[in-house]
């Protein structure tokens, strides 16, 4: 019985992880349609700030919460303006655009940081349960992802500035001619989508350390679970990882971690041959 709670909660664990790795690159590619192939630098991004800030003597709650967030979320806004917003539209140029963006981070942050694993101390511990350790930081994980997807579906539904980013993305056209500055919301929704990528590296820092090649291990999965979730960018995304991360990390618990991303990577591959559009992708119009 309890190696069974255990393995839920390992479970559990999992799902929250890859949907706090996806849900950066869900607000962009879902709403935006752009394919972002730096995204995993985003995320490495966060983590490096939060480290530095920490090691500055900034609070470590803060420096995970305010800092790294805002940081990636400003640099996100700024190669919006200079680089992205030139590419909509032009799904090829932009992932090329990207990518070379990726590689520019890697390269930037190994020259300035090093090729090695940096971190920070995990807060708040762990409590025993049935002779095993349970970390409470990793429980926090689970509380702050479903923070993130309450609070951004309540967002996109229910207030006027969802409502104003959804009609965007899906009618440039008609939204402009209401008034509404197109340019803005773009650059608001690609430099929010950062923000949660980089608040993601930053949460991931006490747990797998940070290196500059990190991105790599994070942007296919994110890619993958945001293509299965479908049209919706924040049910989608957590129905899409609910049932991914439980395929991978059963099939971790019976083998190995090899064949719990093997397990990941054809259960998406059956899924989308049975429903193509993903798994919301007939049931949601809408962009929450």
């Amino acid at each position: 019985m309890h190696y069974l709670l255990l393995t839920i909660i390992q479970i559990v664990d999992s799902i929250a992880e890859l949907i706090l790795v996806s849900l950066g690159l869900a607000v962009i590619f879902g709403m935006m349609r752009v394919i972002n192939l730096a995204h995993g630098e985003f995320i490495m991004l966060g983590g490096f700030t939060s480290i530095f800030a920490v090691n500055a003597g900034i609070n470590v709650w803060v420096a995970i919460l305010v800092v790294a967030p805002c940081v990636v979320g400003i640099l996100g806004m700024i190669i919006e303006r200079i680089i992205i917003r030139h590419l909509y539209g032009r799904m090829v140029y932009t992932m090329l655009a990207t990518w070379g963006l990726s590689l520019l981070l890697t390269g930037l942050a190994t020259t300035l940081f090093g090729n090695r694993v940096q971190g920070i101390s995990a807060p708040l511990g762990s409590v025993d349960f049935a002779g095993f350790s349970i970390s409470l930081y990793n429980q926090l994980m689970v509380v702050v992802c479903l923070i993130l997807l309450v609070g951004g579906y309540a967002l996109l539904r229910y207030t006027r500035l969802g409502l104003i980013a959804r009609a965007t993305m899906q009618n440039p056209e008609m939204a402009a001619s209401m008034g509404i500055n197109r340019s803005r919301v773009f650059a608001m929704t690609f430099s929010l989508g950062a923000a949660l990528s980089g608040l993601t590296g930053a949460l991931l820092a006490p747990l797998s350390g940070v290196v500059p090649t990190m991105g790599a291990a994070y942007v296919s999965k994110a890619f993958i679970t945001v293509i299965t979730g479908g049209a919706s960018v924040i049910t989608g995304t957590g129905l899409s990882a609910a049932l991914l991360g439980s395929i991978g990390t059963v099939t971790t618990f019976l083998s190995n971690p090899i064949f719990g991303d093997i397990a990941l990577l054809a259960a998406a591959l059956v899924l989308l041959r049975i429903l193509p559009t993903g798994i919301t992708g007939k049931i949601f119009r809408g962009a929450s």
